[in-house]
């Protein structure tokens, strides 16, 4: 945990910013794998995290705007509790390092809520994610789970507060991201024709443990890295096929790292996976040097985009101005998704109040229509304190291809024939983490091997 200073100072700040009623936090459960006492590593809600620090399953917090109360409500251990599991800390003694002073037994949260309902307060919530909160919220509050509506004002106040990083959370995150770094150099040292992509796996994972962290988010390690999102793990890696891993570690206090690496399974790149690989560093460092507070990520976003549609051109598989091709969105064969998103206590920073208040203002929403631009997570201005991906990626979709041709779709800007000659490429992404500073960014930890040459003597050097 922080100090307890810093959680006073974030509930101060969030209650200074949401006008009367109470602020209810709910943390998470333990979910059972298949019965009840057997259950999945248990993860605190990060919201809870950051205005509390406690990491205990089924209890809650209400900060009292109206009475200038901070009350945590949960159950103190049991002697059957204490005989399975030995003496713990308290949930008092918790509740103190989160300088609160005031602790109740879960069951009385909801006597609570029903006198600031009678008395016609104001009870702000934020969206339940698990099943059990939302079973939670409906009781507490007497209503259908299809009526629940989070308070906007307390997500809008908590998106502003959670979007700055403080110089202790940057810590946090470094750290995280140091630990990915080592896990992507191990991928790299472990790679070679005939090993499983589930071996990788395990040892990034292994590693990352010995580190006292978990996974980020479930590691993508693939040869297939056409598909965004590939999480089978059954494939045996060849001589001639390229390797996508995107893993990120998390540190014991819930902050996040988030890289991305392509290689090839052999020592060096061939002439194809080479030239594909630097279409996606040039829009990569291009992108990178663009990064200061008051741009609009989405600006940025869409200059990637004309990057990789440039280098598309120099290989023949896009023809046309690049401009006009990212405004008719032409590249999206070939780039499907958004160049980055905010990170921190998630890997998809805050992703569970909503993309249209984390990523995007009122002002300028969310495109949630068109193809590519719906699945930018970020879009708003760049502010100092920010914390974001830059990830642009090609990505070649055999099935997208056909449906494409099929309709003519953009031919003023894609050579079909010359696109066909890559339908089994794959893919490749180049992923890093930085920080919006005043004056520009920096990039988050030690920094990691991305350029070909330096990717082809690492592997040279650890496989000879």
């Amino acid at each position: 945990m922080f100090s307890a200073q810093t959680y006073q100072e974030r509930r101060e700040i969030l209650k200074g910013s949401v006008d009367h009623g109470i602020l209810l936090f709910l943390g998470n459960i333990e979910n059972p794998v298949n019965f009840e006492d057997n259950a999945y590593y248990f993860r605190q809600d990060s919201t809870y995290l950051y205005y509390f620090g406690i990491q205990e399953p089924k209890i809650a917090a209400i900060i009292d705007i109206d009475e200038n109360k901070t009350i945590v409500f949960g159950d103190e251990l049991s002697i059957d509790d204490i005989v399975w599991m030995g003496r713990q800390e308290t949930l008092k003694e918790k509740s103190f390092k989160a300088g609160v002073q005031d602790t109740l037994p879960y069951s009385q949260l909801f006597n609570y809520i029903q006198k600031v309902q009678s008395s016609g307060r104001k009870v702000h919530y934020l969206p339940p994610y698990q099943s059990s909160n939302k079973i939670i919220l409906s009781d507490l509050l007497g209503i259908k789970i299809s009526e629940l509506q989070p308070s906007v004002e307390m997500i809008k106040a908590i998106v502003k507060q959670r979007s700055v990083k403080e110089a202790q959370e940057i810590v946090q995150i470094e750290n995280a991201v140091n630990v990915s770094n080592e896990m992507h150099l191990l991928a790299m040292r472990t790679a070679k024709p005939g090993i499983k992509e589930y071996e990788i796996a395990n040892a990034i994972q292994y590693l990352a443990a010995n580190k006292e962290c978990q996974m980020s988010y479930p590691p993508i390690v693939t040869i297939n890295g056409g598909i965004l999102h590939n999480h089978y793990r059954l494939n045996t890696l060849q001589s001639g096929d390229l390797f996508l891993n995107d893993s990120g570690a998390e540190t014991a206090m819930g902050y996040a790292g988030d890289l991305t690496r392509t290689f090839p399974v052999d020592n060096t790149f061939s002439t194809k996976q080479k030239e594909m690989y630097e279409i996606v560093l040039n829009a990569f460092n291009n992108a990178q040097q663009l990064l200061k507070p008051g741009i609009r990520f989405k600006d940025i976003h869409l200059k990637a985009s004309q990057y990789l549609v440039e280098g598309l051109i120099d290989l023949g598989l896009m023809k046309g101005n690049p401009e006009e091709a990212v405004k008719n969105h032409a590249h999206t064969l070939f780039f499907q998704c958004g160049l980055g998103h905010m990170m921190g206590l998630d890997v998809h920073d805050m992703e569970d109040l909503g993309e249209q208040y984390v990523g995007y203002t009122e002002e300028e929403p969310k495109d949630t229509q068109t193809f590519g631009l719906k699945s930018l997570r970020l879009g708003r201005a760049l502010e100092p304190g920010f914390v974001l991906t830059v990830e642009p990626g090609i990505y070649i979709i055999p099935e997208l291809i056909d449906i494409w041709q099929a309709e003519n779709k953009n031919a003023d800007f894609i050579n079909y024939d010359k696109v066909n000659e890559y339908r089994n490429f794959g893919g490749v992404r180049i992923e890093d983490n930085f920080l919006i500073t005043n004056d520009g960014y920096r990039l988050l930890g030690n920094g990691l091997i991305k350029t070909v040459e330096e990717i082809e003597n690492y592997r040279s050097e650890h496989l000879s």
